[in-house]
């Protein structure tokens, strides 16, 4: 067990459960929060001297309740995960007001909150941040006119970040995940849309959580000490895949 922490949001599960696990396994001391109270006791029991706190990340008080609780039990944070986010979707037309708020409040609001919390520890330890974004950050696609435009505003801030911190030594980057295989993704994607993107991924495959896992704790280490104000796509290729992917690996395929 190493002096050092972090703080991951959205713990309870999927990517942010994922991070947790692998900075227990580097000897940091976890704290790990989500809004899902029941859900995040079940999963800290997976992570070993975790610190669970339950908070919702778009309400101010509870982030700066968290940060103290954080801040007495660890006397320090080294690392901040803006993982929480929430991805409802649907067409601008019928995108409700009170939908795009939820949507803002959790995956923009949050990351603001919870970064200018961690911010006077961070600088005290010459920390990192990482923001989740997502590659529907990067690209524009159907019925995420809430959700893209949420986690494009992630990556700003992200350079906003890493431009008003690096001058304390406070390392501020985003992982843009692509499709990922988590349990949720599995259950509502039909064979037509796995195919899809299948298709539409140079690797033709979905990632796995760790894999992200992996990318966030090298950002967030000191391997990445001269990193920052940076967007990592952990997306298989494709951000950069274009148009006609499908057609032409059956025309360069062997078997063609």
């Amino acid at each position: 067990m190493t002096e050092k922490t972090a703080i991951v949001t959205g713990a309870a599960r999927g990517i942010g459960l994922a991070t947790a696990k692998l900075f227990a396994l580097e000897g940091r001391r976890v704290a790990m929060i989500d809004r899902d109270e029941a859900a995040l006791a079940s999963a800290a029991v997976e992570v070993e001297h975790a610190l669970a706190i339950t908070c919702d990340v778009s309400d101010p008080e509870q982030v700066a309740q968290m940060a103290g609780q954080v801040e007495t039990a660890f006397g320090r944070v080294d690392a901040l995960v803006n993982n929480a986010g929430v991805a409802l979707f649907g067409p601008i037309h019928d995108m409700d007001f009170a939908t795009w708020r939820e949507v803002m409040g959790t995956n923009l609001d949050g990351v603001f909150l919870c970064s200018q919390a961690a911010t006077p520890a961070l600088i005290k330890s010459k920390g990192a941040i990482v923001n989740i974004a997502s590659i529907s950050g990067l690209r524009a696609s159907t019925l995420r006119v809430a959700y893209g435009t949420s986690k494009a505003a992630v990556i700003q801030l992200t350079k906003q970040q890493a431009i008003e911190l690096g001058e304390h030594g406070v390392r501020a980057n985003c992982v843009a995940p692509g499709p990922v295989a988590t349990k949720l993704a599995m259950a509502v994607h039909t064979p037509e849309i796995i195919a899809a993107y299948h298709g539409a991924i140079p690797l033709n495959r979905y990632g796995v959580e760790n894999e992200i896992a992996e990318a966030i704790l090298f950002l967030c280490s000191d391997k990445a000490s001269y990193v920052t104000g940076q967007v990592l796509a952990a997306d298989g290729g494709f951000d950069c895949s274009g148009v006609g992917l499908p057609a032409l690996r059956g025309e360069s395929s062997p078997d063609a």
